[in-house]
């Protein structure tokens, strides 16, 4: 045994010790699962130091704030976080403005229907003695919810099924 390897047996004794008064304490109030649960958290430290796995940890803690500090103080991390701010901002307002865009251009509906079409599509009355009831299917369909942007709720779903059923 080495000085390094006696210097961390007093450390784990020690928190395995307080991690098993603990653990009855936990017992006593909270019951027997919790107790267990905080005994066999205590007995950690003195299986890493057992197993030698303390030198390995203790490496590779100096390496990740060996990491972590070139990360923090890395100009070119900084610079790269700033590039991908700015991609995010920009994907935000690309999509405002082609909303804005969509909602300023008529339906596609709109563009491509004739008027002499849309005008003889509905007609008063019907042959099954409902006088709501268009005589045929309208040809010309509603425009599409998304052309108006205040009907962001459902019952424009409903709504608009019950005018294509010509119940109104």
């Amino acid at each position: 045994m080495t000085f390094d390897q006696i210097a961390w047996l007093p450390l784990c004794a020690g928190l395995t010790a307080a991690g098993v008064v603990l653990s009855f304490l936990l017992m006593r109030r909270r019951g027997a699962g919790a107790g267990l649960r905080g005994l066999a958290w205590s007995l950690v430290p003195l299986a890493a130091y057992l197993t030698g796995a303390l030198p390995a940890i203790w490496k590779m803690g100096t390496a990740v704030a060996g990491f972590v500090t070139g990360l923090v103080f890395s100009p070119m991390v900084w610079a790269g976080i700033g590039v991908a701010a700015l991609s995010a901002v920009l994907f935000l307002v690309s999509g405002v403005l082609r909303r804005r865009g969509r909602a300023a251009r008529p339906a596609r509906s709109e563009r491509t229907a004739s008027a002499p079409a849309a005008a003889g599509s509905t007609a008063a009355g019907s042959a099954h003695g409902s006088p709501n009831a268009p005589t045929k299917p309208n040809p010309r369909p509603l425009p599409s919810r998304r052309s108006t942007p205040a009907a962001d709720d459902d019952l424009g779903d409903i709504e608009e099924i019950l005018k294509r059923r010509g119940i109104t």
